[in-house]
């Protein structure tokens, strides 16, 4: 069965997927483009709208829950872990580590 599943990927990974069932994620770019992004409006006439509404907002930060599921993750120890360890040693302090 194809599912199509909107949120955080660690959310919905760990509380709606079994372990042994994931074939893809799809993580849809912008990532961390630091900006809010609204849905716009016509007019019935088809004329555009000044009103919006927000659809959500493109921002990311290091906060409790990165840190986390940073630690949940390098403690699980594998190749995962490593991968991600090397990331940020790589990627060094930086805006996407520690925001």
């Amino acid at each position: 069965m194809n599912k199509l599943f909107f949120g955080d990927n660690l959310d919905v990974l760990r509380g709606q997927i079994k372990d042994e069932s994931v074939d893809l994620v799809y993580m849809d770019p912008p990532f961390n483009s630091n900006a809010t992004y609204n849905v716009l409006f016509k007019e019935r006439e088809g004329i555009p709208s000044e009103a919006q509404a927000e659809a959500f907002r493109d921002t990311w930060g290091w906060g409790p829950t990165a840190a986390v599921a940073y630690d949940e993750v390098v403690r699980g120890g594998g190749d995962t872990g490593l991968l991600i360890r090397s990331f940020r040693a790589w990627l060094g302090d930086n805006a996407m580590i520690w925001q």
